[in-house]
């Protein structure tokens, strides 16, 4: 894993995993909300909004021989606050031709204070195309459980904060943003995640491409996509009790707060903004063009379809019935137009003020104006 992934990937293996306040009487942390869940397949199947896998499906420029690896992150439950242990389960390297040839397959059970949980991963491709390739890459719950598990049970024997990373050695990964609709993930929201596009991020919530960790983070807060300043803050005012009580419970949680509490002022005042400081570029602000016309001001006229409209012609406002509310609600009335701006398309807009409005004045004054095309007015004689 590269320098810029780890602390990534261990920033989004563990969001949601505690909330503040962090205790264990806590109602939010009595039961976790991860994301990115493959629940035991029994129980996913009750539900259309329950999965029981993970699938990235995604494109992939590659020459001839590249090769693929994938391997998959995620937290099993443990212990009486299904405190989560962490998992990590890889195929083995393969080119894109043994791929499109040959579906990638492995088995993997691991031992929870609940019994075994059986992961199974899949990677196939399709063959190569003018130099690129779908890769479509499973990660299936595949533990058997009794039937009628509640949902804190079947978080139980679930891969929770389910994350997977594909590979390429030979090749870059197209930005899922921009492969179109045919390429469908499941359960995850893949992104770019390197520099080079050679490593693609299933990520358990929505993220951009490239994302980074800022460099001022003092580390994972659980919720770390949040304000980590205001969290910090938050952790330093828990009280004596609640210290303890989180002392007392779970090693991972206790570890963040004794990071978040050693945060020193200076710590705080770099998450409060960054300023980036550098010389100025010039000495006097720029002198704006004397050949230039002010913007602002407007035109004197604008000829639409052989009328010359004109700040000061008396108008009735005819918006169409697709106008938003505000235009609407002045429909029939008088207005003066006060102003004409012709934006970057060539398209007229009118500022008006309407006639019988009390605040026509102090609309004129402070340049408080409604704007409309000219189709939408009816000019008075």
């Amino acid at each position: 894993m590269t320098d810029l992934l780890e602390p990534l990937v261990d920033t989004l293996l563990y969001e949601g995993y505690a909330l503040y306040p962090y205790t264990p009487g806590a109602a939010k942390n009595s039961t976790p909300t991860p994301f990115g869940i493959a629940y035991p397949p029994a129980y996913a199947a009750q539900l259309a909004t329950t999965f029981d896998h993970l699938r990235v499906d995604c494109l992939l420029e590659a020459r001839a021989g590249a090769r693929l690896t994938a391997d998959v992150r995620f937290l099993a439950a443990s212990g009486p606050r299904h405190q989560a242990q962490a998992q990590h389960a890889a195929l083995p390297a393969a080119t894109v031709e043994d791929l499109a040839a040959v579906e990638l397959s492995r088995e993997f059970s691991f031992v929870t204070e609940d019994g075994p949980l059986d992961v199974r991963l899949r990677m196939s491709a399709s063959p190569l195309h003018a130099g690129r390739t779908r890769v479509i890459f499973w990660i299936e719950n595949r533990t058997p459980v009794e039937p009628g598990l509640d949902r804190r049970g079947a978080l139980r024997h679930a891969l929770l904060s389910t994350h997977p990373i594909l590979r390429v050695e030979g090749g870059r990964f197209i930005s899922p943003l921009d492969a179109g609709p045919a390429y469908a993930s499941v359960n995850t929201f893949p992104v770019l995640a390197s520099p080079a596009d050679d490593v693609l991020l299933g990520a358990a919530i929505m993220l951009p491409d490239h994302p980074q960790i800022a460099g001022e983070s003092k580390g994972s807060l659980f919720d770390s996509t949040e304000i980590e300043e205001a969290l910090l803050l938050h952790v330093q005012v828990l009280s004596d009790d609640e210290r303890a009580a989180i002392e007392a419970d779970d090693p991972t949680v206790r570890e963040m707060i004794s990071r978040a509490e050693a945060a020193s002022p200076e710590d705080l005042l770099r998450l409060h903004g960054r300023v980036t400081v550098r010389d100025p570029e010039t000495k006097e602000p720029p002198t704006p063009s004397l050949d230039l016309p002010d913007p602002t001001t407007g035109e004197a006229q604008a000829v639409v379809d052989g009328f010359a409209f004109r700040p000061g012609v008396k108008v009735v406002l005819r918006p169409p019935e697709t106008a938003d509310l505000h235009a609407r609600m002045a429909a029939g009335r008088r207005a003066t137009i006060e102003k004409i701006l012709i934006d970057y398309d060539g398209r007229v807009h009118l500022g008006v003020t309407v006639d019988d409005d009390p605040g026509q004045e102090l609309m004129r004054e402070t340049g408080r104006l409604l704007y409309f095309f000219p189709p939408e007015v009816e000019v008075l004689p």
